[in-house]
């Protein structure tokens, strides 16, 4: 998608990393309690490998699983630091400098999104909690661990961050055959802030009772996650700045084919094929290739958040 030119952003909605910080790490340096991540997987399959189209859910009046329980509490956790790293957006004003510049691109998503879902969740009794990103290059410490473009980005419900490196599009391009184009990078960003909303709603905690298989609660919880990026896309050229000037234009359909080439890419099915040969839907976790495209394209038409309840449906 393009930004309009004369678009203000809002760089207070994204922090630099640092080094310090707390959070312990698994073998294989996976992220503890992470919100999946749009590539995570990466790392679980290096780790075990060396040994170590949906059907509507629930009524347009609710939402699913809002009376759902969160276990984590972030209460007494902090993130990356804010003064780390804040050269890589420090330049990010306007929707020209999001339409040249990837880090950029990613300050003015994070806007997009969050002003798209403080706008949407009051349809279903439901209040928006800024969620912001934290944006570095290299490692950076979250509270639910180490945070490098070896995990790639992911939602932290520790302490309620979104951790992304941005040569991780770089990864994602050419080694699993993303597309390069501005859509498929604001697709993970919105993904993302998919997870962000399932925490909110109290759905998130579900990924990590049911991990893996090809119908467990981790798939059906990035499958949202992509539908949700999905709804996000359909309205985003209705977001607005601070200013009331509209952030973004509509999508082409080449735009609409760019995110569903990366929703492809980080397809369970494509990223074992690619690292293994082979493909173990016993160890899925995201869900296929097909399956992610379908569910972001059910959101992009979906007229009410249900159509997303992946847990009321085949994935």
């Amino acid at each position: 998608m393009t930004f309009n030119d004369d678009a203000r952003l809002d760089t207070s909605e994204v922090l630099g990393g640092s080094g310090g910080g707390g959070g312990g790490l698994r073998p294989g340096g996976m992220v503890i309690g992470g919100g999946g991540g749009i590539l995570g997987i990466i790392v679980l399959l290096l780790y075990m490998f060396l040994g170590g189209g949906g059907t509507p859910g629930g009524d347009g009046g609710s939402v699913p699983g809002s009376g759902g329980v969160n276990p984590f509490d972030a209460s007494q956790i902090t993130g990356g630091g804010q003064n780390a790293n804040t050269q890589l957006f420090a330049h990010c004003k306007t929707g020209a400098d999001a339409n040249r510049d990837d880090n950029c691109r990613i300050v003015g998503t994070v806007n997009s999104v969050q002003a798209f879902w403080r706008e949407e969740l009051p349809r279903y009794g439901k209040q928006w909690k800024p969620t912001k990103t934290v944006l570095y290059r290299g490692t950076t410490q979250s509270a639910c661990g180490t945070a490098s473009n070896q995990v790639g980005p992911f939602y932290c419900p520790l302490d309620k961050r979104i951790y992304m490196d941005s040569s991780f599009f770089d990864i994602l391009t050419r080694q699993f055959g993303g597309s390069s184009g501005a859509l498929a990078q604001m697709y993970v960003v919105a993904h993302e802030y998919g997870h962000a909303l399932q925490d909110q709603l109290g759905l998130l905690n579900r990924a990590q009772q049911d991990p893996a298989g090809p119908e467990s609660g981790g798939v059906r919880v990035e499958l949202m996650a992509d539908c949700l990026a999905g709804m996000w896309v359909q309205h985003a050229a209705q977001t607005k700045d601070s200013g009331g000037r509209t952030l973004l234009k509509e999508p082409s359909q080449e735009q609409i084919q760019d995110a569903l080439a990366a929703a492809a890419a980080v397809g369970d099915d494509n990223i074992m094929k690619k690292t293994s040969g082979r493909v173990f839907p016993e160890k899925f976790t995201h869900g296929t290739s097909e399956q992610r495209q379908r569910w972001f394209m059910t959101g992009y038409r979906a007229q009410d958040i249900n159509a997303c309840n992946t847990f009321n449906a085949q994935p």
